[in-house]
């Protein structure tokens, strides 16, 4: 298996990145479903979530409402330490379970924007940041996801720094350009790990 963690801030393009190596045979593992899933309704996940919060952050379904939960956490701290020490453990074991059952010869993707803020490390072979200015992805988040420009800086604000992600990663791809051009320099990266993977075999 060759293992890529792949990272970047939010509405910096991971996902757009991650679907193009899965349509070229990689396998995609997601923190961010894996981390509404492990506390979606009725699981243990929820439950301790529902201790720590209170149910105001449940919808009228019973099911937590994110928006609710995202406005109390993005804008304190300790608040968002604790939701994480509930998710990220339970995010990490799930994980441990899908690579378990990932092929040997596989090329996995493991998206995960905290990797930088949650000291990931999960042995990857590479480690990909896929960058873009913070206006631009300020402008992604209101346009493309309805949120406001405060709640779109107080997630900004929450994640690792660019130079941070830099740092950790071993390749950085530049979102900031026509997603041809992206897809282009992320179709040239995934060639090397398609080389390197074969030579571990």
């Amino acid at each position: 298996m060759y293992l890529v963690g792949l990272t970047g801030g939010i509405a910096a393009g991971k996902s757009t990145v991650a679907k193009h190596w899965v349509s070229r045979g990689a396998i995609e593992i997601d923190a961010d479903i894996l981390a509404r899933e492990v506390v979606a309704q009725g699981t243990p996940g929820e439950q301790k979530v529902i201790n720590s919060f209170g149910s105001g952050v449940l919808d009228s379904t019973g099911a937590l409402d994110r928006r609710a939960l995202g406005a109390i956490v993005f804008n304190s701290k300790p608040e968002l330490e604790q939701l994480e020490a509930i998710v990220h453990p339970l995010v990490r074991a799930r994980t441990q379970e899908l690579l378990k059952a990932a092929p040997s010869d596989s090329i996995v993707i493991y998206t995960v924007p905290l990797l930088v803020e949650a000291n990931v490390d999960l042995g990857f072979d590479a480690v990909v940041t896929v960058e873009a200015p913070e206006l631009e992805r300020i402008n992604r988040l209101v346009e493309s996801r309805g949120y406001t420009v405060q709640e779109a800086k107080a997630r900004i604000a929450n994640q690792a720094t660019p130079i941070e992600r830099a740092a950790r990663a071993d390749f950085i791809l530049n979102s900031n350009q026509d997603v041809f051009l992206l897809l282009r320099d992320a179709d040239a990266l995934y060639e090397k790990f398609l080389a390197a993977n074969e030579a571990k075999k």
